[in-house]
């Protein structure tokens, strides 16, 4: 696969610098992204963090209303200890952090130390995890979900929280209340390379999908010949319903959202569908995204999210927030 870049070791660090040259609101300390500004006294800070490749994912929500700071990881691996550590020290403004990211063990394994060596200095902190991948595992072991792109509605909803002035345990509960509302499912068309690979990350035939397929081509439930847009639409929306969801209300926000190299064009088609037949269940659609929100480098294909609101909820995500990809 040809790419544009310079060197696949120096592909993380250039793309980031040229992430901050296009934004001056953010900078960069090595593998962290931060707000320029100094992290707000008085504000509980949020963190997120994981490996590249998905951008606007992960560094890309580090924003007014959303994320402090991100620590950042090579292409599909996670951060180190180190951008932890940092990311948490840069969004902490004395009210304590929240680690907000998704259920992948070495990104786990590296903010729980991180976390460790910050209270040393009596940095407070807590912990919520993105497990919103219904695809991963099943409703009853719902703790070994992976987390995919559903995770941007928890840095919303939680960004939105932390903004008006909510103590930790607040900002952690509405972040936790969020991710259990979530459910996402994936399909993929085609690969990915990371940068320098020999290969793609998974073969895939020409003409087949696979359902499920996480953002690092974890295998999905199934792999057949492609279908219609409106025959994977349905199937999805399908089973985003019958997963339970202990608060289910009827309205909901919908991400339709490109897994890198699906066009709007490709979106819009399906999110008609969706619509229709979130509608036809006695669904009303709040606030619904449409886009590139988290990708996986140059794979075709496409997730649905899917968070059921309470007014709480909606009122937080219709808050004011800004990033480079994100503006409410």
């Amino acid at each position: 696969m040809k790419k544009l870049m310079n060197a696949p070791d120096a592909f993380v660090d250039e793309m980031l610098d040229g992430l901050v040259a296009a934004h001056p609101a953010l900078a960069r300390e090595a593998r962290v992204i931060r707000l320029a500004a100094p992290a707000r006294k008085g504000k509980v800070g949020i963190v997120s963090g994981g490996g590249s490749g998905h951008l606007p994912l992960f560094t890309g929500y580090v924003g007014r209303g959303l994320l402090d700071a991100c620590a950042i990881g090579d292409v599909f691996a996670g951060p180190s200890v180190d951008a932890c550590e940092q990311a948490i020290r840069a969004a902490d403004g004395g009210r304590g952090v929240l680690r907000l990211y998704g259920n992948y063990g070495g990104d786990r394994m590296n903010f729980d130390l991180a976390g460790e060596m910050v209270e040393i200095d009596d940095i407070e902190t807590t912990t919520v995890l993105g497990t919103d991948d219904i695809a991963s595992a099943a409703p009853a072991e719902s703790g070994k979900r992976r987390g995919v792109a559903g995770i941007i509605y928890a840095y919303k909803i939680a960004g939105a929280k932390a903004d008006a002035g909510a103590d930790l345990a607040e900002v952690t509960a509405t972040a936790q209340a969020a991710v259990d509302a979530c459910r996402t499912i994936g399909v993929a068309l085609s690969p990915c390379q990371i940068p320098g690979a020999a290969a793609p990350t998974f073969a895939i035939g020409a003409d087949e999908i696979e359902m499920g397929m996480g953002i690092h081509g974890e295998p999905g439930i199934w792999r057949d010949k492609l279908r219609s847009a409106d025959d994977v639409a349905d199937e999805m929306v399908k089973r985003l319903l019958a997963d339970p969801v202990k608060h289910a209300s009827d309205r909901v926000s919908v991400l339709v959202n490109s897994l890198g190299a699906t066009p709007l064009e490709e979106l819009f088609i399906v999110y008609r569908r969706v619509a229709r037949q979130l509608t036809k269940n006695g669904l009303t659609i709040v606030r619904p995204l449409v886009g590139h929100y988290v990708t996986s480098m140059e794979m075709a294909g496409l997730s649905i999210s899917l968070i059921h609101l309470d007014a709480a909820r909606e009122a937080l995500l219709a808050a004011p927030a800004e990033c480079p990809f994100w503006r409410v």
